[in-house]
């Protein structure tokens, strides 16, 4: 059995673009996790994404998440509330001065309480100061990223909010999924 899935590619195009959300009330901060680890890399992704169907990293090998983490221009910021992991964002620089946010989410626990808004404007703001801390790279002249029909219901709106516009739609057929996990029912 397949579902269509619609997938939304967003861009801002300047740092004046930027509309940051206000901070979450409490003690929230965000953190680059700057050594590179693939188990927490791991947990973040089954934990933010397993509700939401991502399944694309899952089949990853130890040695491909060393990989990837350790390329240059590769940066997962985190979220913490209160010392508990509640969300992370994924940036990758890539050629002509693009940074595409590859990942961004929260935890289900963590959702419907203002910490998205911050986290993403949070990771937008270093998407475009990616090339002023590694100045091997280049200066980012966009910052980009995708969504789809899978993703949470105010993801969209999010995006729109943050300064993103939408510059690209796809819709196609992909195979039924069963919810990964984190473990059977998490999220529910």
């Amino acid at each position: 059995m397949s579902i269509t899935v619609t997938t939304w590619s967003l861009e801002q195009t300047s740092p004046a673009d930027q509309r940051p959300a206000s901070a979450p009330e409490g003690d929230v901060r965000v953190e680059r996790a700057e050594v590179p680890s693939p188990e927490f890399s791991r947990f973040l992704y089954t934990a933010v994404g397993g509700d939401v169907l991502w399944t694309d990293r899952l089949g990853m090998t130890y040695a491909e998440w060393e990989k990837w983490l350790a390329r240059p221009g590769v940066e997962t910021w985190v979220a913490y509330d209160r010392g508990t992991p509640a969300g992370y964002v994924e940036l990758e620089a890539q050629d002509g001065g693009s940074v595409e946010i590859v990942y961004f989410g929260l935890i289900p626990a963590f959702r419907g309480r203002r910490i998205g808004g911050h986290l993403l404007s949070y990771g937008a703001a270093r998407a475009w100061d990616l090339g002023e801390r590694r100045p091997e790279l280049g200066p980012t002249r966009r910052v980009w990223l995708h969504t789809c029909s899978k993703d949470g219901p105010h993801a969209m709106d999010n995006y729109l909010r943050r300064g993103f516009r939408l510059f690209d739609t796809k819709t196609e057929e992909e195979p039924e999924t069963v919810t990964p996990g984190p473990w059977p029912g998490a999220g529910l």
